[in-house]
């Protein structure tokens, strides 16, 4: 195999600030707008862009692929963990109100699926599939996929076979920009950066 690379940009700064999301569709702030556009500011050899349905990371992608000239896939697949009942809760409301709630899902998401949420290992799975389909569609191209924080997540304990009671251990800021290097030794994480970095 032909080693390539996959690159993973996060969604800027929603409005609304930290709150947990999930499928909720809140849009970019302008402050999330310049953090991606800084993200990405003086890359090239992008040949593909994948999306996750929602508008904080479509809307974007829609601009950059428009701007370089790029095809634009969107995927559900890459959709970011529901979060059920908590959807739409500020982090500081989690804390204050449910404190042993919040700490038991960042210390064992596995264990402590929010009420009404996606299960952690169903989720996985999912990014699995989704990841498996973009590289059967994909393989060989230098792909930007614009996802959300729990994907990148998902897609680096596959790499790095991180145990899933871990899955918080990996900081995925707003904006940051990874990349993998695809090669027939096995995926390796390239760097790992906030917005501009």
């Amino acid at each position: 195999m032909k080693s390539h690379f996959i690159d993973l940009l996060r969604h800027g700064q929603p409005q609304g600030g930290d709150r947990f999301r999930g499928t909720r569709d809140d849009p970019l702030s302008e402050l999330g707008w310049r953090q991606m556009r800084a993200s990405v500011e003086g890359e090239a050899g992008w040949e593909q862009v994948v999306t996750s349905p929602l508008s904080r990371c479509a809307e974007f992608a829609g601009e950059l692929a428009k701007r370089l000239g790029l095809p634009l896939e969107t995927d559900a697949g890459f959709a970011e963990l529901a979060f059920g009942e908590w959807e739409g809760v500020s982090y500081e409301e989690m804390r204050r109100n449910d404190p042993a709630a919040f700490a038991g899902f960042f210390a064992d998401p596995l264990s402590h699926t929010p009420p009404g949420g996606e299960p952690l290992g169903d989720f996985c799975g999912r990014i699995d599939h989704a990841w498996e389909g973009l590289l059967e569609r994909h393989g060989g191209k230098h792909v930007l996929l614009v996802c959300h924080g729990a994907v990148i997540r998902a897609i680096y304990r596959r790499i790095l076979a991180t145990p899933l009671e871990r899955f918080f251990r990996i900081e995925a800021p707003y904006a940051c920009l990874s990349r993998i290097r695809r090669h027939a030794e096995g995926d390796r994480l390239v760097f790992h950066r906030g917005p501009g970095g």
